[in-house]
């Protein structure tokens, strides 16, 4: 097993295209809050079928003013999935709210249904129920939608979908970021995801009152809208502060790549499809390397490749570092929220996450990866995992 050049688990394409759309908008009289910020936010709404797009400077940022446009504050409670990074469980902390736990599929990593059910029926008898539940669409896969949206319906929360890993995706042939089973959609334009605008994201809804909202609270809760002000304006200058907002608006510069990007999304998937079959295929005889399953009714964007390390002995870790040592980037995604010192709940360890994370390792996987790369990754994971005793 001869080391060769590092391979990621993920990496960006930026084509001269790409190039030509920033420099352009580079050498434009707009930088900051220019023309290219909405015309990317009417792109994403033709894309997705939703009403109204609001981009902003990271997907942190995307989830945090959602909670706080669906009133999320002190007293409220939040649950989302423990497998997801931190930011979709800290949106609530943000807002003065806690955050609780659904456990997971541990063939998919997704938001348990049945689980989410029974916690709700605990939840109600214990005067408990959450305001928001954030189901997280993991590596692209959509979540149960539907039944999570009537759920809701019988008890009363709010949706928001952690899509960070999912534009392109579909749920019941319909683009995921549509909002049909949520009240707000949340993308991640990072670089290792799908489509890039360097850091970046952006918030879905076919709300109005929601859209503007969180237009206010991404600039600083101000408006120069006279129908929104409380006094009237003196001239073209005059604005006002009528919320505390934050300074979390997307440059003209990312939005310009984001455009450029979102024209090539299909492509991109398309691509990540082919290796994700090649892949499947290179393990399906192999009772050791599971890859996650997949559910019938949904089209997954393939942000990861995550497969599951079978067997009595736990050899995930022996396995991660043979890999990382021959320059093959895995990486583990992700460890339970509730791990986390800062998130040390006091509740007991849930069974599906804990069976995910024990296992779970994730292979490179971006449109540029090569066939040799491939074959170096599935090769050397096949032949470490046939050495162990």
């Amino acid at each position: 097993m001869e080391k060769s050049k590092f391979i990621p688990y993920g990496r960006q394409e930026v084509t001269q295209e790409d190039i030509d759309a920033v420099i352009q908008t580079l050498k434009s009289d707009f930088l900051t809050q220019g023309p290219a910020v909405p015309l990317f936010e009417q792109k994403l709404c033709s894309y997705t079928g939703a009403r109204y797009s609001v981009a902003v400077n990271s997907c942190t940022s995307a989830l945090h003013i959602a909670c706080l446009a669906l009133g999320l504050g002190p007293g409220d409670i939040l649950w989302t999935s423990p497998i997801t990074f931190v930011a979709s469980a800290n949106c609530a902390l943000y807002c003065g709210a806690s955050v609780d736990f659904v456990d997971i599929e541990p063939d998919t990593a997704l938001m348990s249904v049945e689980k989410l059910k029974d916690k709700l029926e605990w939840a109600e008898k214990e005067g408990k129920l959450p305001k928001i539940v954030i189901p997280v669409h993991f590596a692209g896969q959509p979540c149960d939608m539907e039944e999570i949206y009537n759920l809701g319906q019988k008890y009363g929360f709010k949706i928001i979908e952690d899509a960070a890993h999912a534009i392109g995706s579909k749920y019941k042939s319909e683009s995921i970021g549509n909002c049909k089973y949520s009240d707000i959609t949340v993308f991640s334009f990072h670089p290792v995801k799908i489509i890039t605008t360097g850091e970046g994201g952006a918030v879905m809804t076919n709300s109005l009152l929601l859209a503007e909202k969180m237009d206010v609270l991404r600039s600083h809760g101000i408006t120069r809208d006279p129908k929104k002000m409380q006094n009237k304006p003196d001239g073209m200058w005059y604005y006002e502060q009528i919320d505390i907002g934050f300074n979390y608006r997307m440059t003209d510069i990312q939005a310009a790549l984001g455009s450029s990007q979102l024209d090539r999304l299909d492509q991109y998937i398309f691509r990540r499809k082919e290796i994700v079959d090649w892949y499947n295929e290179k393990f399906v005889n192999n009772a050791i390397i599971k890859s996650l399953k997949s559910k019938s009714d949904v089209e997954s964007a393939h942000h990861l490749y995550v497969v599951k390390i079978m067997g009595k002995q736990n050899k995930r870790n022996y396995i991660y570092d043979k890999l990382r040592n021959l320059g093959i980037g895995v990486n583990v995604h992700y460890i339970p929220i509730y791990r986390q010192p800062y998130h040390s709940y006091k509740c007991d360890k849930l069974p599906g996450a804990e069976d995910y994370f024990k296992r779970a390792i994730s292979l490179p996987l971006f449109p540029t990866l090569s066939l040799g790369e491939m074959n170096m990754v599935a090769d050397n994971v096949i032949n470490i995992v046939g050495s162990i005793k």
